[in-house]
């Protein structure tokens, strides 16, 4: 249920799609799982190694917990969270966050996706 190599990481990043909300900063795409995939971006800036684990710890259960009780949009997504620095807020903060962030970018995928022209036939018609 993780990303963990540089190329997963890339190609979410690569989509272009992202939603800030409060100090989480969330890039989101489509993956053709039957389940969400997280990623965690969290520097040193954030602070020191306790509160930067902390952080993790809470933003992994809150993902957890919105994967089973999340919207459906939120299943087959590929998402990575980069953390600016703040003072660690609780789960369920966390939980309303990534929700919020994740209708963001479900809604630009499906926009984007609506747009895209479908291939044609090669002008051919059927009959």
């Amino acid at each position: 249920m993780r990303l963990s190599r540089g190329r997963e990481f890339r190609a979410v990043y690569d989509a272009k799609v992202r939603a800030s909300v409060g100090p989480l900063a969330v890039s989101g795409r489509p993956n053709q799982r039957s389940h969400p995939r997280l990623g965690l971006a969290v520097s040193r800036r954030v602070g020191p190694a306790i509160t930067r684990n902390a952080i993790k710890r809470r933003l992994r259960e809150a993902f957890r917990l919105l994967q089973h009780d999340g919207p459906p949009s939120a299943h087959g997504y590929d998402l990575v969270i980069a953390v600016r620095a703040h003072t660690p807020l609780t789960t369920a903060e966390y939980q309303a966050a990534i929700r919020q962030a994740l209708s963001k970018i479900h809604s630009t995928w499906t926009r984007k996706l609506q747009k895209t022209p479908r291939p044609s036939n090669g002008g051919t018609t059927a009959g």
